[in-house]
């Protein structure tokens, strides 16, 4: 059972799939007009994770996010570097992708642009005008009319005669009422435009979410996600839109799902001591932001990754360095856990840690192993409870924490020799090993590279490694001095499968890790 918190009902819902085994999802996407900010891709990585969770369960899953490509920050940023604006959104989807291949997000399904449903969107408008729900000023605007629904602000909790009232009637005289929204712009000089039955223009911000989500995911689709920022008055007026071209409020999404701010320490200058509130909302127009592209040059796509994933969706997350030099840390001892797992595998492929019994029958509980992987099962439940829960991925990162401090102490046993290895433990081990990479697929982990330096190691640790290696080095190079070349060779070779290359130079050989 999946327990979802709908901001619709403000409560935890059992989510019910429309379609049984199916999960259809749409996602908010970025306006490309920059680079993504480590605030745009919140949204994105906990998407890419709640993904992986239903997918792991056993769903097919639909994913859909769109680019908003026609906009008014686009055509201000092509005017201001002398590019158009078709120039500007490109350049930013492929630094978007490159950011997001960096925190291992999987593509969607579908990248729909505006620029590409022009069709769709206009058809849709002229659905609202046919009905009575829009109105076509003599200039070629049409706005959507909010008094026509009963129910606006359902989604947010506002009540539109609570909005009038503090309503700036000057913002548009143009309008019914000043709540009304604008469906479609007419052109202007030097801006992008798209012929239409009310003229030339091109279309508001809200409609192309509405038309994207439909044309992809039918007219009622699971879950309709994004930032916190979004609920009023972009999602709140894609509601009120799309049902009523569909004639039927319950329609559209189902379960609405939005992630907290990112949020950055204030300066100290700008501190009211009064209020105690140090801590303001990342956002490119606050200036305040750090790009995604920027970040990955200090750290890791995964260690982000897990920054991103290490406190509930729902809550705010405070950005700093220290922020991320603590999941830097947390990394490296999820990474020891992942080698010390490989190694594990690696020897007992090899023969090693495994000793003939003739007792065939006996309990997995005897061994040390069997106790482990009884633990993993216990924790892989647990792990799954989590995400079970409004996608807790904080508690169920937790847990695989757990199971890797459980590793650890097997692993360190197993090394002093304290365990007396069976033949069944192998399989138990590499069991364990299963267990631990089905969470970190679905939290999104391992799956770059992940060089052993990254891998926690404590001081007598990485004495004691270098105290061996010296010892090694020695054997080989009396081997050399000896002319046993094949016996050097094998120690080298032997190092190289160990993940470990030796280098002979001028003053003795060196070593470092491949």
């Amino acid at each position: 059972m999946i327990k979802v918190f709908n901001t619709m009902s403000r409560t935890k819902e059992i989510f019910k799939p429309l379609k049984a085994g199916e999960v259809s999802i749409y996602c908010c996407g970025v306006t490309p007009y920059n680079a993504p900010h480590i605030g745009n891709a919140r949204p994105f990585v906990v998407w890419d994770a709640i993904r992986r969770f239903f997918a792991k369960s056993g769903c097919k899953v639909r994913y859909v996010q769109n680019f908003t490509d026609v906009d008014d920050k686009i055509i201000k940023a092509a005017n201001k570097y002398g590019i158009t604006w078709k120039d500007v959104a490109e350049k930013n989807i492929k630094a978007y992708f490159r950011s997001m291949d960096a925190l291992n997000v999987r593509r969607a399904d579908v990248y729909p642009k505006v620029s590409e449903t022009m069709d769709d969107i206009i058809a849709m408008i002229q659905t609202l005008v046919d009905k009575g729900f829009a109105y076509v000023l003599d200039n070629g605007d049409v706005f959507y009319s909010v008094e026509k629904i009963t129910n606006y602000g359902k989604l947010s909790g506002r009540k539109l005669s609570d909005m009038l009232a503090g309503a700036r009637v000057e913002v548009d005289k143009r309008k019914r009422n000043p709540m009304d929204f604008a469906l479609w712009k007419a052109a202007k000089p030097g801006e992008p435009f798209w012929d239409s039955p009310w003229g030339a223009g091109r279309p508001g911000w809200h409609i192309e979410c509405s038309v994207m989500s439909l044309k992809y995911l039918g007219e009622k689709f699971d879950f309709h996600g994004g930032g916190s920022d979004l609920i009023f008055p972009h999602h709140e007026n894609e509601i009120a839109q799309s049902q009523a071209a569909l004639g039927d409020e319950n329609s559209f999404a189902q379960y609405w799902v939005h992630n907290g701010f990112i949020t950055v320490r204030k300066p100290e200058d700008k501190i009211v001591k009064s209020d105690g509130d140090d801590q303001v909302k990342m956002s490119k127009s606050a200036g305040n932001f750090s790009t995604v592209e920027g970040i990955l040059n200090e750290y890791s796509g995964e260690v982000v990754r897990l920054f991103l994933l290490q406190t509930h969706y729902r809550n705010p997350l405070e950005f700093s360095k220290e922020r991320l030099n603590e999941a830097k840390e947390f990394f490296g001892k999820l990474a020891k856990a992942y080698w010390q797992l490989d190694d594990m595998a690696r020897r007992i492929h090899a023969g090693e840690f495994v000793k003939d019994t003739s007792e065939k029958n006996f309990a997995i509980t005897v061994s040390q192993a069997g106790g482990l992987v009884e633990e993993a099962e216990r924790l892989l439940a647990n792990f799954y409870a989590a995400m079970s829960d409004d996608f807790n991925t904080a508690l169920a990162i937790t847990h695989m924490f757990e199971l890797a401090k459980e590793i650890g102490g097997y692993y360190g046993d197993l090394v002093d020799g304290k365990i007396l290895p069976v033949t069944i433990d192998g399989d138990i081990i590499l069991r364990v090993r299963d267990i631990y990479m089905e969470m970190a697929g679905i939290i999104g982990l391992f799956e770059q590279p992940v060089p052993v330096e990254q891998a926690e190691q404590s001081d007598d640790e990485t004495a004691l490694i270098d105290s061996l290696m010296q010892i090694i080095l020695m054997l080989r190079q009396e081997a050399r001095a000896a002319k046993n070349w094949t016996t050097a060779d094998k120690i080298r070779d032997a190092l190289k499968t160990a993940g470990i290359v030796v280098e002979d130079t001028p003053q003795g050989a060196v070593w470092k890790r491949g």
